[in-house]
């Protein structure tokens, strides 16, 4: 490039004399151009955003754009660069900010961006700093610093699941960042009990932009670095774009923290939706721009759980591809340029922008045309979908198990005491990698030993205690990694004594003997991963009609709500996380997005106790019913309702069969018994060639599960997953134990559950080893099981209601409140669709008579169409929307709109709220037996069930919830109907039994053990119509009131609407340094 600026007519060589003066003070002249500098590298300033506003700017014909260039910067001295009146410089790799600044003191222009404070924007520290200082939310963190690469601190420690920084104690999720502004090098680390492992954050390369490493665990220690909290957005990213503080437009991308797969679109550009930003966040903005003195500015957004966090800033950022944007930045620039150096000018801005062009507008109108979504309701009408909720079983698990025993050794002891405080008389939790290996390291020091260190009362009850030593130790070596999430034990202290301390003579108590009990298994396999991830595949393209794969576009344009909820156990959290992928259609591992996308919530998903007593009465009925030795059970009062009796369901002569189950048990437990048999001896061997304490120890939490079959473990003869023969022996020697106590002769009903659950675990995962009688103890277990797990949530069904009531109180409660918020929500953009196109009406009537007025008087009409291409709309400070969205009451989550504005979506107004909750069995029964049975309470007589007879029929039938088991309500928007209408809103119940399937007669695949889930079916006759009124008068009794529920958080610095005052435009004038100095050449 020459000494001539580009797009200008002066020249680039300015002679000075040798006291150099600032830039004069001109002349008020109309004709008079305002001559704007853009003094940065050439890579930025010929980039397309620039390029297309510095277009707009020079068409409005009152400025003269002087871009400085390459070698100008780099190479002229300050002195001899053009003289500009208005200053555009920016840092960007090469840029000598440090000359920019003495160019900046030399003639005093206006600076769009203040310079001094770009050298902030480098050091993560001070960003965080003066974020902190200026009162804008960030997450919780704290700060390492290192002199040196590997520098010891002793201020620092890292443990398995967290990092702590001067007593300030930072736990896993989180994110570690280098105070190195430009190393965009920043990794998330896991805690265990989602499976451990880092993902690395990088900047975009081809169509990643992160990497999972599942191994990597210890934190970098070769620099200085930040850790913050990890806080989860739903899988979505908002990065914001100010120009000055008046002005803010954000966009949504997929977060690279998910799957680190980049969304493209056709023509390979980064997919990213034009989004509305919340009032508090539009104050965020505007503190981020006054703060940094960076009057074009970018920075990034994390919206987590109702509040909105700045977790990085990054100085001069443009939008890309936003046509809409590029006017508005246009204008803005043009107002601020004009009342710093043009105050004489009037900076209203013309009726029609110089650029723009009918074309224009009649192609953005077409773009923008309302598609209905073909959904034929009831009565024929257009219906639109609004809300999806499901709720869901996990997928397939492994048995779980449990082992007590007592323990009386004082390795077992003094470690309980370890971990419990050192009280005698406290209980101990072992769960983390460390503690379990503690756990391991000491069990493998007793194994060898027949005897637990106490004389035993019998030879039988010495060799039951070595077994079940030998039980716990394969257990905690299983898979050969630790995780929390599916083995911890418990240490409960049983016997205390008195006994003297070493160092004083006093005496203190100690236990000597306690309780273990180790419970393990109830894992997701990897068939149940897989099941899981093709339900959320399948969901995605058969639950949201007139969608199709577009609900993916939907979710990235924030038109979908879409919130995971997940129970604590870690079965239920990796099958919402695989739903969730193929939901998405995510790649990669299951721990990020199980991290990023799914939340847990214990109290509504979780546990039995509500309900305990009640159940303990069923079980009692139901016990009291089986083992009674009679042929006749009890018989409904009529036929066609035999769900309407006690124990109804059970087999005909239960008791029988329970004989046979128990033979049965015996038969395949022998089996396995010798297959285990080799199993020990060659463990036997291994122990006599490797003396226990040179055992390596084992690898600490790696990524829970399994995604494929181990073929050569098939291929081996040995049984699927990490258990071995030991294992798979101890599992089913349990199960014959407790079913039945031949020393008391007593049968354990409840026992059948488990058999049941290992059968058909063995049939599917299993089947090579060909164990003999397998198949025909499923016939027993199933017939059993099918008529015994439905009566332990309630004996009949009045009692199965009380029961279900209990038990899915909360879930019940959670899942009317999103029905009714969505109601309201679709009801509040009704009325404001209404009354914008009442006041359009309005609008275009007074300015036709406007136009026709001036007609008269000028002879020209005059044309505003304000928010249209073309056509500058600097927005309010409050739209009609945002004000929608702070009406937010207790039982409102927070809520993030797609901005129609800007987005270049056909549907902009379209929105679906979904929501899923995974559970397990026990919240399925009762939500189904909620539902089905609700019109029997007392309070609801002469009402008919929400569900059709056919479906009550079909329900009794299926018995078994099976893995992935769902249920879905669907509610519809009948915009035909008018709002107060009751029939405007109806709700679909849809009901899948899972893979409630036999594996003898459908074969489990054999790559990957997975049996199919059934399709969902209506639980409503053809043409009947349950209205969200009626549902909610049906249900509301077994509820939980929306005001127990705790109150929906208010995004942190939310002060209502924007204040017009002069206050606030006070504040901004003696904040904002960079707009009101430098004015007319003065300081």
């Amino acid at each position: 490039m020459d000494d001539t600026h580009m797009n200008g007519s002066g020249n680039g060589n300015v002679v000075l004399d040798e006291v150099v003066a600032p830039v004069p003070v001109p002349e008020l002249d109309a004709n008079r151009k305002v001559t704007v500098g853009v003094c940065v590298m050439e890579k930025k300033a010929l980039s397309p955003p620039m390029t297309e506003i510095l277009n707009r700017l020079q068409a409005f014909g009152e400025f003269e754009i002087i871009l400085f260039g390459d070698k100008v910067i780099l190479e002229d001295p300050v002195e001899s660069w053009p003289i500009c009146e208005c200053l555009i410089a920016f840092y960007s790799s090469g840029y000598p900010l440090e000359k920019a600044e003495a160019y900046a003191e030399l003639r005093k222009p206006f600076l769009v961006n203040e310079l001094q404070s770009q050298h902030l924007l480098h050091d993560r520290r001070k960003v965080y700093t003066r974020l902190e200082e200026c009162g804008i939310p960030i997450p919780t963190y704290a700060l390492v610093n290192r002199d040196h690469p590997d520098q010891e601190l002793d201020y620092f420690t890292e443990e398995e699941d967290y990092v702590e920084v001067q007593g300030k104690r930072i736990s896993k999720p989180f994110v570690e960042k280098p105070v190195d502004g430009d190393n965009h090098r920043v990794m998330i680390y896991y805690p265990s009990s989602a499976g451990g492992g880092m993902k690395e954050l990088f900047r975009k390369v081809g169509n990643r932009s992160s990497e999972f490493h599942p191994d990597k665990r210890r934190v970098r220690r070769e620099g200085s670095y930040i850790y913050e909290e990890f806080m989860p957005t739903g899988g979505t990213d908002v990065k914001v774009y100010t120009v000055g503080p008046e002005y803010a437009h954000a966009e949504a991308r997929k977060s690279p923290v998910v799957d680190g797969v980049v969304m493209r679109s056709a023509d390979g550009k980064e997919v990213r939706y034009p989004v509305l930003l919340t009032p508090a966040e539009k104050q965020m903005a505007r503190e981020v721009c006054v703060a940094f003195g960076q009057g074009v500015c970018g920075f990034d957004l994390l919206r987590s759980q109702g509040r909105s966090y700045v977790c990085d800033v990054n100085g001069w950022s443009f939008v890309k591809n936003s046509y809409k944007y590029y006017d508005d930045a246009a204008c803005v620039l043009r107002t601020m340029f004009l009342e710093a150096k043009a105050p004489h000018l009037s900076s209203q801005l013309p009726p029609r922008l110089p650029w723009s062009t009918d074309a224009a507008q009649a192609s953005l109108d077409d773009g923008i045309s309302r598609q209905g979504s073909n959904i034929t309701g009831t009565f024929g009408q257009s219906e639109e979908l609004r809300c999806v909720i499901a709720v869901l079983r996990h997928g397939d698990r492994t048995p779980k198990q449990k082992v007590k025993m007592k323990v009386t050794h004082d390795r077992l002891l003094n470690l309980m005491l370890k971990y419990n405080g050192g009280r005698p008389r406290a209980e101990a939790k072992l769960k983390s990698a460390v503690q379990l290996q503690d756990l391991l390291d000491a069990t493998r020091m007793l194994v060898p030993r027949s005897r637990s260190g106490k004389e035993s009362d019998s030879e039988a009850e010495d060799l039951e205690h070595a077994e079940k030593l030998r039980h716990v130790k394969a257990v905690l070596e299983e898979g050969g990694h630790f995780s929390g999430i599916y083995r911890k034990v418990q240490l409960k202290p049983q016997k205390w004594a008195k006994v003297l301390r070493e160092d004083v003579e006093t005496e203190e108590e100690r236990p000597t003997e306690a309780l273990m009990v180790l419970k393990y298994g109830g894992v997701l396999t990897h068939a149940g991963g897989k099941q899981a991830e093709e339900l959320g595949r399948t969901f995605r393209n058969d639950m949201y009609p007139g969608e199709g794969t577009g609900l993916l576009r939907l979710h990235s344009t924030y038109r979908h709500d879409l919130k995971i909820y997940s129970s604590d156990e870690g079965r239920v959290q990796m099958s919402a996380a695989a739903f969730a992928k193929g939901l998405l259609d995510l790649e990669g591992q299951l721990t990020p997005i199980l991290v990023s996308l799914v939340s847990k919530d214990s109290p509504m998903l979780d546990g039995l106790d509500t309900a305990s007593i009640e159940m303990k009465e069923a079980k009692g009925r139901l016990n009291q019913i089986v083992t009674t030795e009679s042929d006749a059970l009890p018989k409904p009062a009529k036929p066609e309702t035999p769900w309407m009796v006690d124990g109804g369901g059970l087999p005909p002569n239960p008791m029988d069969l329970i004989r046979q189950l128990v033979e049965l048990t015996k038969a395949v437990t022998a089996q396995v018994k010798l297959l285990c048999k080799a199993e020990e001896e060659r463990l036997a061997e291994r122990l006599k060639e490797t003396p226990s304490d040179e055992l390596p120890p084992y690898d600490q939490a790696r990524a829970l599960g399994k995604t494929n079959m181990d073929v050569d473990r098939i291929a081996a003869g040995l049984p699927c997953g990490s258990e071995g023969f030991l294992l798979m022996f101890a599992r089913w020697k349990k199960l014959e134990r407790d079913v039945f106590n031949e020393r008391k002769s007593r049968y354990d009903i409840s026992k059948v559950p488990d058999i049941y659950d290992s059968v058909k675990y063995d049939l599917i995962h299993n089947a090579h080893l060909a164990l003999e009688k397998l198949e025909e103890l499923y016939g027993v277990a199933k017939e059993l099981a099918d008529g015994i797990i439905p009566a332990e949530y309630g004996i009949n069904p009045k009692h199965k209601l009380i029961i279900g009531s209990k038990i899915a109180r909360r879930l019940m409660g959670k899942i009317l409140i999103d029905l009714r918020n969505t109601r309201e929500e679709a009801r509040n953009v009704a009325e404001l669709r209404h009354s914008q196109y009442a006041a359009k009406m309005g609008s275009r009537s007074r300015a036709q008579k406007q136009q026709d007025a001036g007609a008269e008087a000028n002879g020209k009409a005059k044309t505003s169409n304000e928010g249209s291409r073309g056509h500058c709309s600097v927005p309010e400070k409050l739209s009609p929307l945002d004000k929608d969205l702070t009406d937010d009451d207790e039982e409102k989550e927070t809520s993030y709109r797609l901005d129609p504005k800007y987005a270049n979506v056909r549907t902009p107004e379209r929105h679906v709220r979904t929501r899923l909750y995974f559970t397990s069995e026990s919240h399925i029964h009762a939500l189904i037996n909620v539902l089905r049975y609700c019109y029997l309470d007392d309070t609801l007589c002469g009402e008919s069930s929400l569900v059709s007879d056919e479906a009550l029929q079909r329900l009794f039938q299926v018995k078994e919830l099976d893995y992935l088991t769902h249920v879905v309500l669907r509610m519809y928007e009948n915009t035909a109907v008018p709002l107060e209408d009751s029939k405007r809103f109806r709700i679909e119940l849809m009901f899948s039994s899972g893979a409630a399937l036999s594996p003898l007669q459908v074969s489990p695949r054999n790559r990957d053990h997975t049996l199919p889930v059934l399709p969902p079916e209506t639980l409503q006759e053809d043409g009947s119509y349950v209205t969200f009124d009626r549902l909610e008068k049906m249900v509301r009794p077994f509820a939980m009131p929306a005001e127990d529920f705790p109150p929906a958080t208010t995004p942190q610095g939310f002060t209502g609407l924007f204040s017009k005052g002069g206050g606030f435009v006070e504040r901004i004038v003696n904040l904002f340094a960079f707009n009101k100095h430098h004015v007319n050449g003065k300081p």
